[in-house]
């Protein structure tokens, strides 16, 4: 049972009487969920575009938001726009955020997109130095990250937040919330996150094409398989990235 400590993230703490009322009506996901453990979200903008997305916790009396670090002070922001009058308070918190695989510490709360994920803690104390290959984890489960396959061009559902639960068709009204729930029941997806396979010298954010038409960009890489954002009616067959050969794999996480 290792903690890995995770340098990148920045946790936000609001307080007060309306803290989850607040939060109720701006985030993806249902707020109500925080009784039973750790809750994936992500702000949007009204035309449903992404902001940012992070985790929420509910300890001491304070809804902890754990977002990565560079995001963190345009979150804090653009949440502060809308809280208006509402009894809120929002303060950077000296906790540090850990993650780890396997038995989890008392505290820890398991990771909600993927049972593969393990578990994330927020402690007063620091944790250990990363041992495990998270990026191979991202990739083999098609889970995105944050300024990488997702972007402020990004609509979640093309990047998977429903499989990962990150969002919910159920609880109301929230900030993009209907673009998100006419792509749900009036769309099929066209665009979306997949797992392919690589072979030759391709980097992130690299091209890809086939037929000689643009099919998508190539997101996180770890050895022969790797992230990529498609258009599914191209990515049919051989597709290439600058010197690399790419092909959709079949075994996607349902």
């Amino acid at each position: 049972m290792t903690a890995e400590q995770m340098d990148d993230r920045t946790i936000l703490a609001l307080r007060g009487s309306d803290a989850i009322s607040f939060l109720q009506g701006l985030v993806t996901n249902d707020l109500d969920r925080l009784k039973d453990g750790l809750v994936y979200a992500a702000l949007l903008t009204p035309q449903g575009k992404y902001i940012a997305d992070f985790f929420l916790a509910q300890k001491d009396k304070a809804i902890l938001l754990d977002v990565k670090t560079e995001f963190a002070a345009a979150l804090n922001q653009r949440l502060s726009m809308y809280k208006l009058r509402a009894d809120v308070s929002i303060e950077a918190s000296p906790l540090f955020a850990q993650r780890g695989l396997g038995p989890a510490p008392q505290g820890a709360l398991a990771d909600p997109r993927h049972p593969a994920l393990g578990w994330r803690l927020y402690s007063d104390t620091p944790g250990t130095a990363p041992v495990t290959d998270w990026e191979a984890l991202r990739v083999k489960y098609v889970v995105p990250e944050s300024g990488v396959e997702l972007t402020g061009d990004s609509f979640i559902l093309e990047l998977g937040f429903e499989r990962l639960h990150g969002v919910d068709f159920r609880k109301g009204c929230y900030v993009g919330q209907e673009v998100t729930a006419r792509m749900k029941h009036k769309t099929e997806l066209r665009k979306g996150l997949a797992r392919v396979t690589v072979e030759g010298v391709a980097e992130p954010g690299a091209e890809i094409e086939s037929q000689g038409k643009v099919a998508g960009t190539l997101g996180t890489r770890s050895g022969a398989k790797a992230l990529a954002y498609l258009r599914f009616d191209r990515a049919q067959g051989a597709m290439s990235a600058d010197q690399a050969q790419v092909r959709l794999d079949e075994d996607q996480p349902a």
